[in-house]
């Protein structure tokens, strides 16, 4: 599992697109990324992380985003301590709620992956392999492997609920003094 040293050049540069959602610039990315707003477990502070989308679905939306580094990622110990996410993707911006894919269904979102990005393959199973610390071949076998050490997560939005029914509308926007560009 790889490691990337806080404060290191490395993660100055996995940093960088924060700065283009503060400055309401995330749209250039479209639907490949989204930013994730979220409070510390221990500090209580609001923290962004950018995380690249591996579906978007526009019925929701929703977007699964793998997490490349393991589950004791910070940002997965925030939102499973306290559930308060704010996503921005493409030019949307919703309070979101989260829940961890099963394995079949991670295991179809990863396949499908691979299929939309199959001209840029080999890049592809370099980054799985770099990401995993083994050589990851896209076979069914090493996409279950995957999906057992990288969890996928689905943020979709808040709905806000009027007399017992779920309206199609984002729950109250949270606006967020840590985005300011």
């Amino acid at each position: 599992m790889v490691t990337i040293e806080k404060k290191g050049m490395l993660w100055y540069l996995l940093r960088a697109p924060v700065y283009l959602y503060r400055c309401r610039l995330g749209w250039l990315l479209g639907h490949r990324f989204l930013l994730l707003d979220h409070t510390g477990r221990s500090t209580g502070r609001r923290h962004q992380t950018v995380l690249e989308v591996v579906e978007y679905r526009k019925d929701g939306p929703e977007a699964v985003v793998v997490n490349g580094f393991g589950p004791d990622s910070d940002w997965i110990l925030n939102i499973e301590a306290k559930a308060d996410e704010v996503v921005v993707v493409g030019s949307q911006r919703f309070p979101a709620i989260h829940r961890f894919l099963s394995e079949d269904e991670a295991t179809g979102v990863i396949q499908g992956y691979e299929r939309r990005n199959r001209f840029i393959a080999p890049i592809v199973r370099a980054g799985f392999s770099w990401l995993l610390g083994w050589r990851y071949g896209a076979s069914e076998s090493d996409r279950r492997k995957l999906v057992r050490q990288l969890p996928l997560i689905l943020f979709r939005p808040v709905l806000e609920e009027r007399g017992g029914n779920e309206e199609h509308r984002y729950a109250r926007s949270v606006e967020s003094p840590s985005l300011k560009c």
